[in-house]
């Protein structure tokens, strides 16, 4: 009766993590694209990279330490 609404705010936050870590994860490789194409890559610049790197290590741990896994469905597979 009591954990019934506790595993239903767990799984539903589990699922803004896992939004997260692909948000983080996008941002990453934008910033790592953007470090590749700019011909001088300043300290900003390699902050910038570092701190998105940053970001994506701590949802990915806090995801690991939670054990959430990412169900991917065939339809977002197939997409190509």
């Amino acid at each position: 009766m009591f954990g019934r609404t506790k595993h239903k705010l767990r799984q539903e936050y589990d699922e803004y993590l896992l939004d997260a870590i692909g948000i983080a994860t996008e941002d990453w490789n934008r910033s790592k694209q953007t470090l590749v194409a700019v011909r001088e890559a300043d300290d900003e610049l390699n902050a910038v990279v570092e701190l998105a790197a940053a970001k994506y290590e701590f949802l990915y741990r806090e995801a690991r330490r939670r054990k959430v896994k990412a169900h991917f469905r065939t339809s977002m597979l197939e997409s190509d």
